[in-house]
């Protein structure tokens, strides 16, 4: 659900970037607050995992794809603002490095996939994991909350394209939703395969017996150098309604990404190429989440000497 350059345009680009701007700080004040609701390496390397799950499309309907945007999941293995901060970094990566997604569409982006999707879609899991009895009961919290984060996270962009003018929301609207909705059921079983996986599906963040950094790192290794040359190569949901719906337009990119396409350049389009570019990525986000997460618990440090 990575939104390109080419479909938004106007007041829609710099409002979003405000308003996810505006959620990031916030995040980050709560995340350097409570820095006991997570670890550094922890947070690394859940960021790490989504963003090598990302890679991962799976099959849904008549040549459309969906694959996981991992909201719900940071925000259950992490604590809400601790997950969106950790989606943050990973959307940024894909649009710097990647391509994937526009700079101009940063905020857009960031708002749809952490702000709602990690943000919002994390206290709904909050809200219903305190009244949901029992591993069962959380387990439906972690889907139910999984699949509405996709579906809010595909009306948004709706809202989006319609007030950029791209095309009316009630055309728009019906299709987002529709797809998306099925989209969401995947999000929701891969949410709770992954949330069991790695013991975390309660309230505490950090489950006592369990190595909360290998574990995470090395599927996230796994799903790039192993798992990524079977992912889907159909269009995803979005691609495919804008196809559908004649907004999907190719567009000269605003930046040219060093590793575009999740590809090597100098190796071409090969499995290789993927693959080591995928193992790229999953280096990055490692890097750049720890840096984060370092610079917030050090400031909250700071300001409590102070």
């Amino acid at each position: 659900m990575h939104v390109p350059d080419s479909m938004l345009n106007g007041y829609v680009c710099p409002v979003t970037a405000v308003v996810s701007s505006i959620g990031i700080i916030a995040a980050a004040a709560f995340a350097a607050k409570r820095p006991e609701k997570t670890t550094i390496n922890r947070f690394a390397a859940v960021t790490a995992l989504i963003f090598a799950a990302q890679m991962l499309n799976f099959p849904v309907i008549d040549g459309t794809s969906g694959h996981l945007l991992g909201g719900v999941l940071a925000a259950a293995m992490l604590g809400v603002p601790w997950g969106i901060l950790s989606i943050a970094v990973v959307v940024s990566i894909q649009a710097l490095v990647f391509g994937d997604g526009g700079i101009a569409v940063l905020g857009a982006n960031i708002l749809n996939m952490a702000i709602i999707g990690a943000g919002a879609g994390g206290m709904i899991y909050t809200f219903l994991a305190h009244r949901l009895k029992g591993r069962s009961g959380r387990f439906e919290a972690l889907a139910l909350a999984a699949w509405l984060s996709v579906v809010a996270a595909a009306l948004a962009v709706s809202i989006e394209l319609a007030a950029a003018g791209t095309i009316p929301f009630t055309r728009c609207a019906p299709a987002m939703l529709g797809i998306h909705a099925l989209i969401g059921i995947g999000e929701a079983g891969i949410t709770i395969a992954a949330a069991y996986a790695f013991g975390n599906y309660g309230e505490q963040v950090e489950p006592a017996g369990r190595n909360t950094f290998a574990a995470p790192a090395l599927t996230a290794v796994l799903c790039a150098l192993v798992l990524s040359p079977f992912a889907c190569g159909w269009s995803d949901g979005l691609e495919a309604v804008g196809k559908k719906l004649g907004f999907l337009k190719e567009a000269q990119p605003l930046f040219v990404s060093p590793l575009p396409d999740y590809l090597i350049p100098q190796l071409g389009d090969t499995v290789i190429s993927g693959c080591l570019a995928g193992l790229a990525g999953v280096g990055i986000c490692l890097l750049s989440a720890w840096i984060l997460g370092k610079a917030l618990t050090a400031g909250r440090a700071f300001i409590n000497e102070r």
